[in-house]
């Protein structure tokens, strides 16, 4: 398996036409990651501004091919505690470890604000994925299928 260095950044603002190339995908596929962040935004129910918060998409030259978030976990009563949300990667890249670098930079930017970060997935492959960066399979709460202590694992993560 290649990988492929994408360029990854941390979004001020989500423009639609910004992540039109990806919902237009995420929707053949019948996911609804991308409509989420967009429709969450435009509502102004979450723009990635809270305190820690971040949005991040990744490029090769011009061409958008990912996205991810970090959000203050809305399941959770701490605050202390984010949440990995919407991880997409248009199919042609996908495992080419643009995903890995997504949630890298969502684990670097979480560092020194969140002692835990969760998420919830159903897709086998993406929990692949994120087992392999130190999350662990969580089958005590219902709105969480990984958990990883910042403490303990993210110092251990290191780029491919």
């Amino acid at each position: 398996m290649s990988t492929l260095s994408a360029n990854v950044e941390r979004l001020s603002g989500v423009p639609s036409e910004t992540l039109d190339v990806l919902l237009a995908e995420s929707e053949r596929e019948g996911s609804r990651f991308v409509r989420r962040i967009l429709d969450e935004w435009a509502a102004g129910t979450n723009r990635f501004d809270q305190p820690g918060e971040a949005l991040f998409t990744a490029r090769l030259g011009d061409r958008l091919i990912g996205v991810c978030g970090l959000n203050v976990d809305p399941y959770a009563a701490a605050a202390n505690v984010g949440r990995v949300r919407s991880l997409y990667v248009l199919s042609a890249y996908r495992r080419l470890g643009v995903g890995r670098q997504l949630v890298l930079a969502v684990l670097q930017a979480a560092r020194g604000r969140f002692d835990v970060l969760r998420l919830r997935t159903t897709n086998p492959v993406a929990a692949t994925l994120y087992e392999s960066l130190g999350f662990t399979p969580s089958a005590t709460t219902d709105d969480c299928t990984h958990v990883i202590d910042l403490g303990s694992h993210v110092s251990e993560v290191t780029q491919p």
